[in-house]
C-alpha cells in the first residue's frame, strides 16, 4: 500500500496527519505564512505553512531552513508534503493541509506557462505541460468520466468489446479522407471507422461495441475537427432503427450522468452549468425528419437568430444551421432520414421512399453540433451490389462485407460517437483540441 494520500481521499482523513505526494501549482503567502497550491492528478487543494510551528517542530536553524524552502518553491516543483487534514468552509474543495513538513522531489526551474495569459500556439506547443493547469486537467478528468460511463453502459446493456483493426485494405465510407500507407508493397488505410468489422463481430458475437483512435484526412481547421480522434462504435442485430434511437439516447445520457456522478469538481472547475446538463437526462431528445428540419429552417431563415445560409431539399447542413436547429429545441435534437445522396452506401433507404435513408445524426444544443451518426444497414445483397455499382465502388474491397449478407443477414443498426466532441459538449469548452490529450490537426502533429 502506498504511504501517500490522494488529495481527492483527504475528506476521509480529517485530522490526521497524511502525506501527499504532488507538485505546486502556485504560491503565495508573506511574512510567518505561506500558502502552497498542490495538485497531484486527482484533485488541487491548499497547503499552509506557518513558521513558527515549524521552528517549535524543528528547533530554530532546521525550522527556518525547512520554512525557508517552502517560501522559495517555484512553479511544478514536485514535493512530499505532510501535514493535518482540516476542514474548511471558505475552500471551494471543502480541505485544506496544516503543513508539518516538506521535502524536494523533484526541482523546477523556469517553468514556462505562468499564472498569465498565454496564446493558443505557445500553450499548443507546449501542450505536455498545459496538461497540468487545472482547467486542463479538469477535461481530463471529464474525459475519463465519459470513457468509464461507456464501459459501464454497454456492459450493463449486453455488449462485447469486439476490437476492430486500425489498419485496413478498403474504406468504410469517403476514401478522399483517408491516410494511405505502405503495407508490404500494398496499399493500406489509417481506420475511418470500425463499423464494417464490427457488422462482422454483431453477426458473431450480438451487440458489440469498439473503442479506439480513427483518422480522417479532411482539411478542416474549424473547432469541431481532429485528423485523430477516439471514436466509440457501437452495432446490434434485431433491433429497429427507432430502437436504435433509443438506445442512442439513453446512452448519451448515461454519458451525461457519469460526468455528474464521477467528475462533479471538474464541471465546477470549469463552470459547467449542471442544470443543463441534468435537463438534458430528464427531458426526452427531440426527434425531427431532415425534410422538416430543411422546411423549419426555411421558415425561421429571415429570424434576427438566423445566421445560416438558405437550404433547398437535398442540401446537405452546416454548422450554423445545426447549432440554429438544436438551439431551437434547446435538447440534444435527432434528424433522421437523410437524402441518400450524401450518405454511405450501407445505409438502409426508408421503405416507400428510397431518396432517404434510415439514418440519424444526434446534434448536441449550445452549438456544439453532431456528436453521434447512425443508421440502419441494409441487409439484402442484391439491393447493396447494386448501390456499390451505381457508386462505382470496386466490390472486390468488400467481399467480406458482402459475405455478411449472404450467411444469414438480419436487421441490424449501429451508430459512432466521437468521443472528443462529448467531452467538449459535456465539458462546456469551445474547441475540440482541449478534449484529446495531444490533439492532431490540419498543422499540428507536435508534440
Amino acid at each position: 500500500m502506498s504511504k501517500y494520500t490522494a488529495i481527492r481521499d483527504v475528506k476521509e482523513h480529517v485530522g490526521e496527519e497524511v502525506t501527499i505526494g504532488g507538485w505546486v501549482a502556485n504560491k503565495s503567502g508573506k511574512g510567518k505564512i505561506a500558502f502552497l497550491q498542490l495538485r497531484d492528478g486527482s484533485a488541487f487543494f491548499q497547503g499552509v505553512a506557518f513558521k513558527p510551528n515549524f521552528i517549535e517542530k524543528f528547533g530554530e536553524e532546521v525550522g527556518q531552513e525547512k520554512f525557508n524552502t517552502i517560501r522559495h518553491l517555484s512553479q511544478e516543483t514536485a514535493v512530499e508534503v505532510k501535514g493535518i487534514v482540516k476542514a474548511d468552509e471558505r475552500s471551494k474543495f471543502g480541505y485544506e493541509l496544516d503543513i508539518t513538513d516538506i521535502a524536494v522531489i523533484g526541482a523546477s526551474k523556469d517553468y514556462p506557462i505562468t499564472p498569465k495569459e498565454h496564446g493558443t500556439d505557445f500553450l499548443m506547443d507546449n501542450r505536455h505541460l498545459w496538461l497540468r493547469s487545472r482547467k486542463q486537467v479538469a477535461i481530463m478528468q471529464i474525459r475519463n468520466a465519459i470513457i468509464y460511463a461507456s464501459y459501464e453502459f454497454f456492459d450493463q446493456n449486453g455488449f462485447i468489446k469486439f476490437d476492430s483493426p486500425i489498419l485496413s485494405g478498403n474504406a468504410a465510407e469517403d476514401s478522399t479522407e483517408l491516410f494511405e500507407t505502405d503495407y508490404f508493397g500494398s496499399p493500406a488505410f489509417l481506420s475511418q471507422s470500425g463499423q464494417l468489422y464490427l457488422e462482422a463481430g454483431a453477426m458473431a458475437l450480438g451487440r458489440v461495441f469498439d473503442f479506439g483512435p480513427v483518422f480522417r484526412a479532411e482539411k478542416s481547421k474549424t473547432r469541431r475537427h481532429l485528423t485523430e480522434f477516439w471514436m466509440m462504435d457501437a452495432e446490434y442485430p434485431f433491433l429497429s432503427h427507432d430502437e436504435s434511437l433509443d438506445l442512442q439516447e439513453a446512452y448519451v445520457k448515461a454519458l451525461i450522468q457519469g460526468v455528474l456522478d464521477r467528475a462533479p469538481e471538474a464541471l465546477e472547475t470549469l463552470e459547467r452549468d449542471t442544470s443543463l446538463l441534468q435537463k438534458y437526462i430528464d427531458e426526452p431528445f427531440k426527434r425531427i425528419s431532415y425534410d422538416d428540419a430543411i422546411a423549419l429552417l426555411q421558415a425561421h431563415e429571415n429570424d434576427a437568430d438566423a445566421d445560416y445560409e438558405h437550404l433547398e431539399p437535398g442540401d446537405d447542413f452546416g454548422s450554423p444551421h445545426e447549432t440554429w436547429i438544436s438551439n431551437y429545441f434547446g435538447l440534444p435534437t435527432f434528424i433522421v432520414n437523410y437524402p441518400a445522396s450524401f450518405k454511405a452506401f450501407y445505409m438502409k433507404p426508408v421503405p416507400g421512399n428510397p431518396e432517404r435513408v434510415l439514418c440519424a445524426d444526434l446534434l448536441a444544443p449550445e452549438g456544439y453540433g453532431e456528436i453521434i451518426g447512425g443508421s440502419e444497414r441494409e441487409t439484402d445483397y442484391d439491393a447493396l451490389i447494386a448501390k456499390m455499382d451505381a457508386l462505382g465502388m470496386d466490390k472486390s474491397e468488400y467481399d467480406f462485407y458482402l459475405d455478411l449478407r449472404k450467411y444469414g443477414s438480419v436487421p441490424h443498426c449501429g451508430f459512432g460517437i466521437g468521443i472528443e466532441r462529448m467531452v467538449t459538449f459535456a465539458a462546456g469548452t469551445k474547441h475540440i483540441r482541449e478534449a484529446i490529450p495531444f490533439p492532431r490537426m490540419l498543422h499540428r502533429i507536435k508534440p
